[in-house]
């Protein structure tokens, strides 16, 4: 992945494939310090994932038997996240674009998005995505929400690069995505207003 917005978000004004980043003064206690990967972004709304705010009482194993998946394999290496607030039952694995199924979405040149259970057993036997990031639940903004937040400073965009979105430093990825924008979290004020 490069360091540059990709075509479609510099071109159409719409942001998919580009990271949002919370900023301090984000009202929504369920954003705090995250990092959204935008999946879709049209006119009639957007759709993304929070890549950094890990879910500690699901494990992989547990999903799969949660979901019936009968697998030799018991990986417990996959750590589950909370994609957002919206239909926190539904899964969605965000990945490297080698592995593609009738039902993945292909984001961007690198990035897809495919949410069925066959993934979830190819993930289980090693036969899945090169890299991934498993997600319960998205987060919405409907026609014009997220272009309102963006202007109202509640979010900075980034552009997302590979090890921000599949990278095993959870706990880190804000602050990272902060520095790729040459910012400093200390030099952020939790006060909303424009210069």
């Amino acid at each position: 992945m490069n360091d540059t917005p990709n075509d479609s978000a510099t071109q159409d004004g719409y942001l998919t494939g580009q990271l949002l980043i919370a900023m301090p003064q984000m009202g929504d206690p369920r954003f705090t310090r995250s990092v959204i990967y935008i999946c879709a972004h049209k006119a009639d709304g957007a759709m993304g994932l929070v890549v950094n705010h890990h879910i500690d009482s699901v494990s992989f194993p547990d999903l799969l038997k949660q979901l019936k998946i009968e697998t030799e394999s018991r990986r417990d290496d996959i750590r589950v996240m909370l994609g957002g607030p919206l239909e926190t039952e539904r899964g969605f694995v965000l990945h490297s674009a080698e592995y593609e199924r009738e039902s993945t979405l292909k984001v961007g040149d690198d990035v897809a998005l495919t949410a069925t259970l066959e993934i979830l057993r190819d993930m289980a036997q090693d036969t899945g995505p090169r890299k991934s990031l498993l997600a319960l639940g998205y987060a919405g903004w409907g026609p014009g929400q997220l272009d309102s937040e963006i202007q109202s400073n509640g979010w900075l965009v980034a552009p997302a690069d590979e090890s921000l979105l599949f990278g095993d430093d959870i706990g880190g990825k804000w602050d990272g995505a902060l520095s790729r924008l040459g910012i400093s979290p200390a030099l952020l004020s939790g006060d909303a207003g424009h210069a």
